[in-house]
């Protein structure tokens, strides 16, 4: 399948290589590491920044590298890196009471972000706001798909409970998580556009 649409990435470093890959790749990763440092310790599952990573790096790469760059980072979580929410790392929750809550929602982020990534280089919607907003809000679908399901396993809550525990208070936030990414990246190709 051809890619119509240039990322950001393409756009800002054009040259093709393997080093630049896979240092794109590794940037993604830390750029999500560093968002999710910005926490509100909710329970079961913190509000962070994390997700606005996950959806920019997704747009700036495209689905490829993006996938690569969010695997990199729930892996180097997974074996003790203190990357995830709050400096914390491993799949195992804090005091080893089970698999972490989070665990759907950080095993959605590759797939997200490939799924913007896949619709920003096929339908260039990072170059408009409204469009912007369609492309972060499927990805932020993906996210609660799996999010929110494996959330309910793990804890045992159902309807209503599990919606108060996994989503509700999430709402506004990524309401304006998913604003400001429709501004940023716009922006950004405005900028470049005058370049």
């Amino acid at each position: 399948m051809t890619m119509t649409h240039p990322t950001l990435a393409r756009t800002l470093v054009p040259t093709s290589s393997l080093q630049r890959d896979l240092l794109l790749i590794a940037a993604g990763a830390a750029v999500v590491g560093l968002l999710a440092q910005a926490e509100i310790p909710l329970q079961p599952v913190p509000l962070t920044l994390q997700t606005l990573g996950v959806l920019l790096v997704g747009a700036a790469l495209g689905w490829k590298r993006a996938f690569a760059a969010l695997a990199l980072y729930v892996a180097a979580g997974a074996v003790g890196l203190p990357v995830y929410a709050g400096g914390g790392s491993g799949l195992i929750a804090p005091g080893g009471t089970g698999l972490r809550a989070s665990l759907g929602y950080l095993l959605s982020y590759p797939f997200a972000a490939a799924l913007v990534g896949f619709l920003v280089e096929r339908y260039g919607l990072d170059r408009r706001f409204v469009g912007t907003c369609l492309a972060m809000l499927a990805g932020s679908v993906v996210i609660y798909a799996f999010g929110l399901p494996v959330l309910g396993a793990l804890t045992g809550l159902k309807g209503a409970a599990l919606m108060t525990a996994g989503l509700t208070p999430f709402i506004l936030g990524d309401t304006l998580k998913l604003v400001l990414a429709a501004l940023l990246l716009p922006g950004a190709w405005t900028l470049l556009r005058r370049r």
